[in-house]
């Protein structure tokens, strides 16, 4: 964990644009080696096989070698990276699309030598589509070695995969058009800045290191390409000829993957294994020009063909790189797309020299290169860039443009997506369906929107057999510890799990075991951010600290909750009918307390009861309180552009101030003018990271089944804190000796109000505090566990309290917390709100509601934080 934290500082670097650019550049140079690496593995391997071939007897030779390569290729993807297989670019949209697809060294290294060891053994398969796959994953790898922020890491990731293609053909700008045409169809000054530099730079290393690609000479090709206004209808027919057999291609690859996949028997080294048998079989029964697929790409740019060859060259790499991309095996569709586009470009070439007796074999060869391929992978620009780049002729540039286009408008109109998303959405991964308004979400909600704010804390001098009982008690698996109101560590059980291995004695304190310096989020961080820290430094709950204060804590499940609110439209918008709220008066206070009470005041003659509870409450909690006074206006009139009188509210909050300065509590105050008063409310809830609410109802609690006014059941719906409502006896007096009543049940709110009265009870002198549970005369005795452990918890918490403990056999369960406070002479009767609780029950019996009507004590719902009530 001292490695996490010593690593938060180059964290702050790493969240700049300038480190994304620097990494940029790694990422180039380090997917350019690793490009020039596949092509010399490749070159040397495919040299062996065909030095063997020559030696010995091809037809045989040529086969067993693509039976071992393809079973040694298979078995390092089954059993080390099963994400390498195929030729890596639907991989990689994938998981530029969040999809759970592995990216890695592990994935980077596995395709290497896979790829080396199937396309060197004879797969008439392309090294391109791999190169894309190695630079993604390089870069991926990277960005957890050397943590790019979170918003950036795609960015990287694509520049990654534009490095690796432009290393695969030494086209730079293909690589950058790719990124934005097929990748991530952004234009942004980040994805276009790091695209540019990736791709230049992973370019001239493959240049420098490795040559030219496609073993085409560039002199040649400048004189041998010529285009004039009568052929413009052949490169026309080129392009449907190109558009067409590409879908048809598209379509064969979709029914070979599909018919591997039923050969459930044969498992993935075998299949392809089976695949290099094959296509080795048949390519030694061909011409020894067919054994070397770079020499026959560059034999087919140059037209040196005839057409009976160039028509055997097309069928053949047709058919056999649907038999080897279908079984799985590590390579990719680039070459063979040029392969079967320069045939089929020489044969519409020829055509036409018979024809018209004019025109090259070699214009249309490389046409037909760049046509056939974005009729393939549905990316006509990137198709031309790349023929341009390798050819840097300028007459090439018309005939590309015509043929590509009418080729990509011809293969849409049989099939509307290139073969990389149908391969996906065959794996039952729909790209459309990934959803942007998800990756926005993360974007824009910030680790305040949605942490929980009441955040239950342990003191470092806590033992560890306390802290032991403490998680027994809780469903939570860690605890922020604080040591001087101070963050120094989180306590989770994996410590407490380590320390019971290691037979620590009980009396060990935790600062001790804790994990000291935990990683932090502040208010403002996006999801995205947060989500990256938790993968990345595999925890489950980030402490949220503003300044050095705790004011929150947010797990995975907190975001795992708000984004299926933001999917499935369920979170609450009825505010938003409202205009904002604005501010017309404000006091700070000193910033001493541990956590923070809102406490909204309105009336003078009820506001003194309700501060005195709430300086109590601040004084055992070590809070400080913010006062709110709220100016309610009219629908028709702007917060911000109306005129209002604030002396009322200015003098009830700075009589506010001095009872807090009397009891040593710090105070804030501010006055809003709002349409909406639970807006407002929820405003200040949210901006100012409270903790807890308190709210005071002076009229009927319960109407009609439903708990208080519009404004308190809009609180008690949508606040995130934890909730206090009270409803105040007719004569509410705090300070005598009073009687309390505490209903017991197994909701959770429950729990959260016994935990506040030590808090709570402060506001009485030697109070008396009784813990009763009501079961039906139908079932037994229940457990008294829920009871007992309540009560001794109270009576250590509130030594001044006399606390006793009962149970009820009753009928009716408001009948019976009536009576008994009735009898007691009950002050004061605390519910725990919850839908598992007495809330729930109200459904059915209207408990809340009875209690209301058939007593007089002054009535305190407890609602937790982030619960939701039933109101």
């Amino acid at each position: 964990m001292k490695l996490i934290s010593a690593f938060q500082p180059l964290r702050h670097l790493t969240q700049s644009s300038r480190f994304a650019i620097i990494e940029a550049c790694l990422i180039g140079l380090i997917s350019g080696l690793a490009a020039v690496a596949l092509q010399d593995g490749i070159g040397w391997l495919g040299g062996l096989r065909i030095s063997l071939a020559n030696q010995f007897h091809s037809p045989l030779i040529l086969p067993l070698i693509g039976v071992i390569g393809g079973l040694i290729a298979g078995l390092l993807i089954e059993t080390i990276a099963p994400d390498a297989k195929g030729s890596g670019i639907p991989q990689v949209k994938a998981a530029l699309a969040q999809f759970p697809i592995a990216l890695n060294w592990q994935v980077a290294l596995v395709k290497l030598f896979s790829g080396i060891t199937a396309l060197g053994t004879g797969l008439p398969l392309g090294r391109q589509g791999p190169t894309v796959q190695l630079g993604a994953a390089l870069a991926a790898q990277l960005s957890y070695w050397f943590p790019t922020a979170p918003n950036h890491r795609q960015q990287m990731i694509a520049a990654g995969a534009g490095a690796g293609l432009a290393a695969g053909f030494a086209a730079p700008i293909a690589g950058v058009l790719f990124i934005v045409e097929e990748l991530l169809h952004d234009l942004s000054g980040l994805t276009l800045g790091t695209a540019i530099l990736s791709s230049f730079i992973g370019a001239v290393v493959a240049h420098v290191l490795g040559g030219q690609n496609l073993s085409i000479s560039f002199e040649q090709v400048t004189t041998a390409t010529s285009f004039s206004v009568p052929e413009i209808p052949f490169f026309i027919l080129l392009g449907i000829l190109a558009g067409g057999f590409g879908a048809i291609f598209n379509r064969g690859l979709l029914l070979s993957v599909d018919l591997n996949r039923r050969l459930k028997f044969l498992g993935l080294p075998w299949r392809i294994s089976l695949a290099g048998g094959i296509c080795g079989s048949i390519i030694g029964q061909l011409p020894s020009i067919f054994q070397d697929n770079t020499g026959l790409r560059g034999l087919l740019g140059l037209g040196d063909l005839g057409w009976q060859l160039a028509l055997t060259a097309f069928v053949v790499q047709f058919g056999l790189t649907l038999i080897a991309y279908g079984s799985g095996a590590p390579g990719g569709l680039f070459a063979p797309s040029l392969v079967m586009g320069a045939a089929l470009g020489n044969l519409v070439g020829l055509g036409q020299a018979q024809l018209l007796g004019a025109g090259l074999p070699t214009t249309y060869a490389f046409v037909g290169m760049g046509a056939f391929f974005g009729a393939v992978s549905r990316v006509p620009v990137t198709g031309i860039v790349i023929i341009f780049e390798i050819t840097q002729d300028f007459n090439l540039v018309l005939p590309l443009m015509i043929s590509s286009v009418v080729a990509y408008l011809t293969a849409e109109q049989i099939n509307q997506s290139s073969i990389y998303d149908l391969l996906l959405q065959q794996q039952g991964i729909q790209l459309q369906n990934a959803s942007p308004s998800a990756q926005r979400m993360l974007d824009a909600l910030t680790a305040e929107d949605i942490m929980q704010r009441q955040v239950e804390t342990l003191p470092s001098d806590l033992s560890l057999d306390a802290a032991r009982k403490i998680f027994s008690r809780s469903h939570h698996r860690g605890f922020p510890v604080l040591e001087d109101r101070r963050l120094v560590g989180i306590l989770s059980r994996t410590d407490l799990n380590r320390v019971t291995q290691q037979q620590k004695p009980g009396d060990t304190l935790i600062r001790d075991i804790m994990t000291p310096q935990p990683l932090t989020v502040g208010p403002s961080a996006s999801l995205s951010d947060v989500l990256y820290i938790l993968n990345r430094s595999h925890i489950s709950r980030l402490p949220v600290l503003d300044g050095r204060k705790l004011i929150g804590i947010i797990t995975r499940a907190d975001i795992i909750h708000a984004e299926f609110d933001h999917i499935s439209g369920q979170k609450q918008q009825d505010n938003q009918a409202f205009a904002p709220s604005y501010g017309v008066y404000l006091t700070r206070g000193p910033a001493t307390g541990e956590g923070r009470i809102l406490l909204p005041l309105a009336n003078p003659d009820t506001a003194e009861p309700l501060l005195k509870v709430a300086v109590a409450m601040a004084q055992a909690l070590n809070y400080e309180l913010e006062c709110l006074h709220i100016i309610r206006l009219p629908r028709n009139r702007l917060p911000a552009e109306t005129p209002v009188q604030t002396v009322k509210g200015r003098r009830l909050l700075q009589k506010a101030i001095r009872y807090g300065q009397r009891h040593q509590v710090s105070v804030h105050t501010q006055i809003i003018a709002a349409q909406d008063v639970a807006q407002a409310i929820l405003e200040v809830e949210q901006t100012e990271h409270i903790n807890l609410l308190l709210m005071g109802w002076q009229g009927q609690f319960f109407s009609g089944g439903q708990i208080g006014n519009p404004t308190v059941r809009t609180i008690l719906q949508q606040a995130k804190s934890q909730v206090l409502v009270i409803r105040p006896a007719t004569h509410f007096n705090t300070g005598k000796n009073q009687r309390w009543l505490i209903p017991v049940s197994g909701g959770p709110n429950v729990q959260q109000a016994i935990q506040l009265l030590p808090a709570l009870v402060p506001i009485s002198k030697s109070p008396k505090l009784k813990l009763f549970q009501v079961y039906p005369p139908s079932s037994d005795l229940p457990d008294q566990s829920i009871l007992e452990h309540y009560s001794q918890f109270l009576k250590q918490a509130c030594p001044d309290s006399a606390v006793k403990r009962t149970q009820i056999c009753a009928q009716n369960v408001a009948d019976a917390i009536v009576e008994l406070a009735r009898l007691q002479k009950t002050d004061i009767i605390v519910i725990g709100a919850s839908p598992t609780g007495l809330v729930h029950q109200a459904l059915k019996g209207n408990i809340p509601l009875a209690i209301a009507q058939g007593t007089e004590a002054t009535i305190i719902l407890v609602r937790g934080s982030g619960t939701n009530v039933v109101v």
